[in-house]
């Protein structure tokens, strides 16, 4: 479990591509902290530890991973949005995020919004029920609010300080992110279906 709030901005070192994909990052953080088998949020995804050195951690992708993520369009150099797991009597400072990407979504839209950004954001059909403006949302690992809804798609603001830490401030119109609905929505919604039946 984690909450949205990015603790490191990793950089590819390495694609390996034998069944899958085994990606190596290159992290701040002290591997010597991090078992083998442990889970980490990669711009989204939560993925588990298989190798690592002094400076980079190594994770295997299937390919169900790959079909369903933006990880398939990765490249070395390309910046991942790190986060580790939740620990209890942690701040809580975003919202609930699982790690299960529910879909890939793309920048349709990229303007300056005094020192922010605002991002215009796709948003397929079937996961539009979930989306609320001033509602939660992640893009690329990163606990959002949402500003406003439209057919087809939403805005987020993206401040200066996000866009230095986490990779929003490389991102360009056409650009894919890993997006997760907020679970308090998913849950809500199936209740809603289940009482109304």
């Amino acid at each position: 479990m984690f909450t949205g709030i990015i603790t490191d901005k990793g950089t590819v070192t390495k694609l390996e591509r034998d069944n899958g994909l085994r990606i190596e990052v290159k992290t701040a953080y002290d591997t010597a902290d991090i078992a083998m088998g442990a889970s980490v949020a990669c711009s989204g995804v939560c993925l588990t530890v298989v190798a690592k050195t002094a400076n980079t951690l190594s994770f295997d992708v299937s390919e169900e991973t790959l079909d369903k993520t933006s990880l398939n369009t990765w490249a070395v150099g390309d910046s991942v949005n790190m986060e580790r797991p939740l620990k209890v009597g942690d701040e809580l400072g975003g919202h609930i995020v699982s790690g299960h990407v529910d879909c890939v979504v793309s920048v349709l839209g990229l303007v300056d919004d005094e020192a922010s950004k605002r991002f215009t954001i796709s948003m397929p059909e079937n996961i539009s029920q979930f989306i609320a403006q001033k509602g939660s949302v992640t893009l690329d690992g990163v606990s959002l609010t949402v500003n406003d809804v439209r057919d087809g798609e939403f805005d987020v603001n993206i401040v200066p300080h996000t866009q230095v830490v986490t990779s929003f401030g490389e991102k360009k119109l056409g650009d894919k992110f890993n997006l997760e609905i907020d679970v308090l929505a998913r849950y809500l919604f199936r209740m809603g279906k289940t009482i109304s039946n």
